[in-house]
């Protein structure tokens, strides 16, 4: 429950969740809220400011991928599948505890942010506002989250074939590329 709210205010609130008014009679802006579920998996997507490119030269991915690496193993977030491209980010996973997954985003995005905005003299957001996600029901479901995220490239027309795109997880769930990023899907 928000900060100095009584509670008819905030179940006013869940009725009409655009602005409520505290005790102290202001109005106050609820923000969305993550609903996430135990033991379940989801498609993050994160896009550069404006739709612009948040990758520019090889070492961009590479540190992101480093981060990822660092960041999953620190917040014991299993990540399924990835991919980066030039203007936004696809993963696909779960946390071992469901609460630290903002935090994984959190810290994971901020590092590049800053690791960016440092090496091209930038200030600012690279992030076009917070990571969304959603949540894959069924397996069925997440075979289809990890084809669509591992042809991204494909249908975006930078690559023919997804193995010849080297920053999504294609490579090493399908030809045993020596990434070892990505987690064992099938031990879920």
């Amino acid at each position: 429950m928000p900060k100095q709210c009584n509670i008819e205010a905030w179940i006013n609130s869940l009725i009409n969740p655009k602005l409520f008014r505290t005790q102290s009679g202001n109005r106050a802006k609820m923000t969305k809220t993550r609903i996430l579920i135990e033991n379940a998996c989801y498609h993050i997507y994160a896009r550069g400011n404006q739709k612009q490119a948040i990758f520019l030269k090889k070492d961009d991915f590479e540190f992101y991928l480093q981060q990822l690496k660092r960041y999953k193993k620190k917040y014991s977030f299993h990540l399924y599948g990835y991919c980066l491209m030039p203007n936004h980010i696809h993963l696909m996973g779960k946390a071992d505890i469901p609460e630290k997954l903002s935090k994984f985003m959190q810290c994971l995005q901020r590092s590049y942010t800053a690791y960016f905005n440092n090496k091209y003299g930038k200030v600012g957001h690279v992030w076009q506002g917070k990571f969304k996600m959603k949540l894959i029901t069924d397996d069925r479901y997440a075979l289809d989250c990890i084809y669509y995220i591992e042809t991204n490239p494909v249908r975006t027309k930078l690559v023919r074939k997804p193995e010849d795109y080297h920053y999504c997880s294609y490579l090493e769930r399908n030809l045993g590329s020596s990434n070892k990023i990505v987690d064992d899907f099938s031990a879920r």
